[in-house]
């Protein structure tokens, strides 16, 4: 099967949009189907393309058996609607015209948060007379109100009306989350074009190369003390200053340390949060590498898992709470819904606390380090989940299955 891909983010990007992505690409290609994939010039979240890449109109390159394209785009820094919707449109626009100069294919998949992707897939379906599929990863534009981005407007009630349209108009849809798919249901998607496929990981694609104490040495964190970690985007939706507010409470205690890795639209804030309140207590490390980061995520003893408060985040499941579960890291989990299903009721692989509450994320905090066998215990029952219900490589096949299933069911005569 000939797969064309629209997505904006892809590695050496190391975000969970890029990083599901290829994984599944990369599994498809390995099955022996033909994939291609038409994304951007690599420079998410800071907005400054990686070493050795140009904004250029177009260029090719293979990685492990996938053909990537990438276009050119406006490219701008993770914050202000304004900037980020010229960086998200350009991209849909050069992202058609692109498609028109690849093999014509059998499917054309287009993923959100970034929702003018799909809308991008649509046409690129409509103009190649191929089946659509969105996956959707994100109920967008109702994330941007919910962390206050900007507020209910005409413009992002007609995007609304035009997210709502493409979800029925699509051959089919994948939401990542039984959430994503009741919300389908109550737009009007019937079920039979409705399939779930919820983020994983690949366990054993996962190399630590260093010991703990050695990444705790060359990132200067205390050889003893109880470390917290939070290691992913440092965004506007995952209230990162609670965090802080956590660090200043607990500044007195030398026993217990934070770690917050990433880069982000909420990194400057925070920043200054650590200059003004001068806290010790916590290291903030630039965004590194998937697999560095993975290194120092291995080196704390708890994976912070959080999101702001709002009815929104909780259909969410971040992508973050599985690479803790592979490492076998417990998990303090700051999300309602469905993760949180996930985390405490099905794999019972960590302790929930409300979101963006200081007191009692210290509170699971002492607790955890306290007692190192329940977070053994934790850590192993995590792992074992990963091996069971959400290794990446299982998710990638139930996924082409359910796209062939729906292309039998939707033949389409050559284009003329």
């Amino acid at each position: 099967m000939k797969i064309l891909f629209l997505t904006d983010n892809f590695p050496p990007e190391s975000n969970a949009p890029a990083i599901r992505t290829f994984e599944h690409a990369r599994h498809w290609a390995r099955m022996g189907h033909d994939v291609t994939i038409i994304t951007c010039a690599p420079n998410f979240p800071a907005g400054a393309l990686f070493e050795g890449y140009r904004n250029r109109c177009i260029q090719r390159e293979e990685i492990e058996g996938i053909v990537v394209v990438r276009v050119w785009t406006f490219i701008s820094r993770n914050e202000g609607f304004l900037l980020r919707t010229l960086d998200y449109v350009s991209f849909m626009l050069s992202a058609i015209i692109a498609s028109l100069f690849v093999k014509r294919p059998d499917v054309v998949i287009a993923t959100s948060p970034q929702f003018f992707t799909s809308i991008a897939g649509w046409i690129v379906s409509l103009l190649r007379w191929r089946p659509f599929v969105f996956e959707l990863r994100d109920l967008w534009p109702e994330t941007v109100m919910a962390v206050d981005a900007m507020q209910s407007n005409w413009i992002l009630d007609a995007l609304e009306r035009l997210a709502h349209f493409l979800y029925r108009r699509a051959d089919l849809m994948v939401p990542v989350t039984h959430a994503f798919a009741n919300r389908l249901r109550t737009l009007g998607v019937p079920d039979e074009r409705i399939e779930v496929v919820t983020n994983g990981i690949d366990p054993d694609s996962i190399e630590i190369r260093r010991s703990q104490a050695a990444t705790r040495e060359k990132y200067a964190l205390p050889e003893d003390a109880f470390v917290a970690g939070y290691i992913g985007t440092l965004g506007m939706c995952h209230g990162l200053s609670t965090v802080l507010e956590a660090a200043q409470r607990t500044r007195g205690d030398s026993r217990l340390h934070f770690v917050v890795m990433g880069d982000g639209a909420d990194r400057d804030e925070l920043i200054a949060i650590l200059e003004r309140e001068r806290l010790e207590n916590v290291t903030l490390i630039d965004r590194q590498p998937r697999a560095e980061a993975l290194e120092v995520l291995n080196a704390c003893d708890v994976s912070l898992v959080m999101l702001r408060e709002s009815p929104v985040f909780e259909t969410v499941i971040p992508s973050k709470i599985f690479e803790a579960m592979a490492l076998r890291k417990p998990i303090l989990l700051g999300v309602r819904g469905e993760a949180k299903q996930i985390v405490i009721d099905e794999a019972a692989c960590g302790t929930a606390f409300p979101p963006e509450d200081a007191d009692a994320l210290i509170h699971a905090l002492q607790h955890l380090m306290a007692n190192p066998q329940i977070c053994s215990e934790l850590g192993d029952r995590g792992h074992d989940a990963v091996v069971d219900s959400y290794q990446r490589s299982v998710l990638a096949e139930k996924m082409i299955n359910f796209i062939e299933k729906s292309l039998a069911s939707n033949r389409l005569p050559d284009a003329p």
